[in-house]
């Protein structure tokens, strides 16, 4: 069942969610959270998506805030709050109330969101695209346990990365990290099966890739040796092999689906390693919603401490490297520039 509303509150807003439970014969509330989604309308439609698939896992009420950026300034002017009930088989297991705001309004969806929220039950919020650079810090984020957000979705994501640590606050997560969690498991049950020490490891896959830097962030903190990251071609993590004193571990997955586990004096092993839906990275963080203090430790670590192999350099370095080649380009000008420069800082 769907209800539409136009300029409409949250009040209105609440009365046609139970009256949208009464006639579908559902007026009892079995949800355990409430699921606010901020996204656009390029990517409301895969987020929802993903959340009512979730929600067959984790029932929940789902809030989805979507932010209407009005052309003309009387339009920017004027506030406005549509809504979009739906219950029933429109929602999946739960409730789905989609939240365009306009206007003035939507520097205060907080205000907006708050009246909506169930009583007593935990609060996720997830930025499926466009996530501030401190989420606890967010007016949305702070009425949350748990913040969630996507640096794979981001338009310089290993950057991205950066940001995360600076501001990470307990309750935050991403899922780039989510994605490694098999590669995690199957890593560290590959070396339960095999005491040894490890002295180094390489991590391959594709460039840009969020999730590849936080595997090989997450070796380098745990084992605490020296990790190279390697690009290849993907589709995302393709290998990570770990030398150590009884020999290579090796988990090689080509093609995003099957992986093969080589370790020395054992024949080797298919294991399922599938790329996992949107969806499936959403059910596993709705899962806990406490703070994940082995992403805040891997996080930490830093991007710019690993080695990079295939030339490429981390982006301090690349950074550095670019200003060397400009100032070496100046000419003999930028010297005297540096010159000046110090000259001025001595007065």
């Amino acid at each position: 069942m769907k209800i539409d509303l136009t300029e409409t509150t949250s009040s209105k807003i609440n009365k046609a969610l139970v009256q949208g439970r009464r006639a579908v014969g559902t007026p009892a509330i079995g949800m355990v959270l409430t699921l606010v989604i901020v996204t656009d309308e390029e990517n409301a439609y895969d987020a929802l998506k993903a959340a009512n698939d979730a929600s067959r896992e984790h029932p929940s009420r789902t809030l989805v805030v979507i932010k209407r950026v009005s052309r003309s300034p009387r339009d920017r002017a004027k506030a406005r709050l549509d809504a979009e009930v739906r219950v029933g088989t429109d929602a999946g297991t739960g409730e789905t109330v989609i939240l365009r705001l306009y206007g003035d309004v939507i520097d205060h969806a907080q205000s907006v969101v708050l009246p909506l929220l169930l009583p007593d039950a935990p609060v996720v919020v997830w930025w499926a695209v466009n996530a501030p650079a401190a989420p606890a810090q967010d007016p949305l984020g702070a009425l949350a346990q748990r913040r969630v957000t996507d640096a794979y979705a981001a338009e310089q994501p290993i950057h991205e990365l950066s940001t995360r640590a600076e501001t990470y606050t307990p309750g935050d997560t991403d899922l780039s990290w989510t994605r490694i969690t098999p590669w995690r498991s199957m890593l560290a049950a590959a070396l339960d099966q095999a005491p040894c020490t490890v002295t180094s490891a390489e991590v391959e896959g594709e460039e840009f890739n969020p999730s590849c830097e936080l595997l090989a962030m997450w070796l380098a903190d745990r084992l605490n040796v020296p990790v190279t990251r390697k690009v290849s071609g993907g589709p995302g993590l393709t290998a990570v092999r770990m030398e150590s004193s009884s020999g290579a571990i090796v988990l090689d997955r080509p093609d995003g689906s099957l992986a093969t586990l080589s370790m020395r004096g054992q024949p080797d092993r298919a294991v399922a390693l599938k790329r996992r839906d949107t969806s499936e990275l959403l059910a596993e963080e709705l899962r806990r919603l406490d703070p994940d203090e082995i992403y805040a430790s891997a996080l930490k670590f830093g991007v710019d401490r690993l080695g990079h192999g295939n030339g490429e350099q981390p982006a301090a370095e690349e950074k550095a490297a670019a200003e060397e080649k400009a100032a070496a380009e100046s000419g003999p000008a930028k010297p005297a520039a540096k010159k000046a420069a110090k000259k001025a800082a001595a007065k």
